[in-house]
């Protein structure tokens, strides 16, 4: 973007306020506040203060501010720990160059050893194991919950490192709410939403649609996406509730490769589904639920050609298919004072088909399958807590688990939470996390090897965090030991490359983070997060902070953070490749009447210079306004 248009659409920003640090102004005390219930640690609502695991919360109020189409890039910011790949400014895409990849405490999801949830289901068979970022839309969210560390007793396979759990939309008082948006920036960027909301005695419903589009910073990195959300609910009795949501999401992404090897019609065609239903009871000393969910996908790839390394055009296109259904059962109840006990039982289904499809020559139209295969994983476990008088809770909990092909899994975890004077907290935990090999590392590809066995690692978290000055201020800090062994790496045996348990990794760390409100009007917040890897991974910087602070006070707001990355590997082996960069953001509102609202923004305000996916620059300054309307 050229300078001269920089500082006036700055300006514009300031004078429209909003903001990134408004994001949630009360985010870490959220954290620890006395009356914070989360799902994501227990499966049933529980306070946050008795748990002895690490769990971060975003609320809907910092993911409206975020002006965000998409989850993905506010987790970087918020949850220390955290990091996740972008190549642009939409769109993360899939195959080689996409962007979108969770990584937390080292522990990366594109290997299937984080977990995102939605609703507390797995959403984890995209292309036999990839998360797919671009389906994570802001639209469905009511929250987002990251637990940080092992979360295998709860959720088995992939939640080895972590989980991000999706928490989607809900009416809450009686009545119809309607909100639309519309924002146009660089590089020819739109996006849009509409949301419905409607409560009306016992019924409930939440219908939102979406369309966004860009066409890049660079030529060739084209992106274009709809989507579309709805859920609908009944309360059959007080406590008893039915509900069920659909979810759908179509994206176009274009790969024009890295600046040393640049692509030609590389591009993918993906398209993903969720459905859920659920049956839920809520009592007063016990509660559960029994729901089912179906998760699907459909693929087309050109993985393209260079012409620059003297490659001609595919005569084939990549196709895949795949799904995941399943059944979760659990229940908890309070079996005398200060208890809790959670018993729970899970069975899933996945797989898929991978083919390619050639479009020319000699066997134009004929198919040539790589894949078919489906497998099965089945468990049960126990989740215990016990209250002793008002100053120390135990934890507990073990989950058996079996998977169709490579075996059973026994996990068990424990934790201490001591409730100190003067609202601390200190907490201790261990807990093992694993993850079964993916359909594609036994399977698929070249280095493919059936006979692998289960990923394995140990956790070990204490943390402290205080709340003073009648809630003001609130701060947190904990340090982390990982012990992962049996990874899977590419190996050479008897002559050719396979996949191979013999990867290890020791990741320790120290994360942190406060907030504090000055008075109505003023907020700030900060958090910091310190890596250390014996085996250093791609995506995972040593040094990560972001501090931020923000204004609101009558129709305007105007937050502003910054973000410090440092340490961060984009390539790793003979010739490692690190980055440190620094980046500002501003955003602001203005609410000129009582149904609409104006919006702008402003990122990398320094026009740093930087890369996260190696060869993929990321764009310099880029702003962009828009509209709200709520009715």
């Amino acid at each position: 973007m050229r300078k001269e248009l920089i500082f006036p659409a700055l300006a514009a920003c300031f004078l429209t306020t909003g903001g990134f640090a408004q994001t949630d102004t009360t985010h870490v005390a959220r954290n620890y506040s006395m009356d914070e219930v989360v799902v994501t640690g227990t499966r049933n609502e529980t306070d946050i203060r008795h748990l002895p695991m690490t769990v971060t919360v975003i609320g809907r109020k910092a993911i409206e501010q975020s002006y965000e189409p998409s989850l993905i890039p506010m987790l970087t910011e918020q949850v220390p720990g955290l990091f996740t790949t972008q190549r642009g400014i939409m769109g993360f895409g899939t195959s080689d160059g996409a962007a979108g990849g969770i990584s937390l405490r080292g522990m990366s999801g594109s290997s299937g050893r984080l977990m995102v949830l939605i609703d507390g289901h797995p959403q984890y068979m995209g292309l036999f194991g990839h998360p797919i970022a671009d389906a994570y839309q802001s639209f469905l969210a009511e929250r987002v919950e990251v637990l940080r560390g092992p979360a295998s007793v709860l959720y088995g396979s992939n939640a080895m490192g972590g989980v991000v759990n999706i928490v989607t939309r809900k009416m809450q008082d009686d009545g119809v709410k309607t909100h639309v948006a519309a924002g146009y920036g660089s590089y020819n960027t739109l996006q849009t939403e509409a949301t419905n909301r409607v409560r009306k005695g016992r019924f409930t419903s939440v219908v939102s649609g979406s369309y966004n589009r860009t066409d890049g910073h660079r030529d060739g990195l084209e992106f274009e996406q709809y989507g579309g959300y709805a859920k609908l609910g009944y309360e059959l009795a007080d406590a008893w509730d039915v509900w069920g949501d659909a979810n759908i999401t179509h994206f176009n992404a274009s790969n024009p490769g890295s600046t040393a090897i640049p692509l030609l019609d590389a591009y993918q065609r993906i398209t993903r589904g969720m459905a859920s239903l659920a049956l839920e009871n809520h009592y007063g000393k016990t509660s559960g639920a029994l729901s089912f969910f179906y998760n699907w996908g459909r693929h087309k790839i050109d993985d393209g050609y260079s012409p620059t390394e003297g490659e001609t055009p595919l005569d084939y296109r990549f196709h895949s298919k795949d799904n995941m259904m399943g059944l979760s059962w659990h229940q908890s109840a309070q079996l005398f004072k200060g208890s809790r006990l959670t018993v729970g039982a899970d069975w899933y289904r996945f797989g898929g088909e991978a083919w390619n499809r050639f479009i020319a020559g000699e066997r134009d139209g004929q198919r040539e399958d790589i894949i078919d295969e489906v497998q099965h994983e089945v468990a049960g476990y126990l989740d215990f807590r016990q209250s002793i008088g008002s100053w120390l809770t135990l934890n507990a909990g073990v989950r058996i688990d079996h998977h169709s092909h490579v075996g059973t899994e026994w996990v068990p975890q424990a934790g201490l939470v001591f409730h100190l004077p003067a609202s601390a907290e200190m907490k201790l935990s261990a807990s093992k996390g694993f993850r079964y090999p993916l359909i594609r590392e036994m399977f698929m590809w070249g280095v493919a090897n059936p006979e692998l066995e289960a990923e394995r690692m140990w956790n070990y978290e204490l943390s402290f965090s205080q709340k003073l000055l009648d809630g003001r201020l609130t701060y947190g800090a904990n340090v982390f030991y990982i012990d992962a062994s049996n990874l899977i790496a590419v190996d050479m045996v008897d002559g050719r490359r396979m996949n191979v348990n013999t990867g290890k990794a020791e990741n320790a760390g120290v994360e942190a983070q406060v907030a504090y409100r000055f008075n109505e009007a003023w907020t700030g917040d900060a958090n910091y997060s310190y890596l250390h890897m014996k085996v250093p991974v791609i995506a995972a910087p040593e040094h990560k902070l972001y501090a931020g602070a923000a204004y609101a006070a009558g129709h305007w707001s105007v937050s502003s953070g910054i973000q410090y990355i440092a340490g961060l590997y984009t390539a790793t082996g003979e010739h490692p490749r690190t980055e440190d960069f620094v980046l500002w953001n501003l955003r602001g509102s203005c609410k000129a009447n009582r149904w609409i609202t104006i919006w702008a923004k402003a990122e990398n305000i320094l026009a740093q210079e930087y890369e996260i996916n190696a060869g993929f620059p990321m764009p310099g300054a880029t702003v962009m306004a828009g509209i709200e309307i709520n009715f």
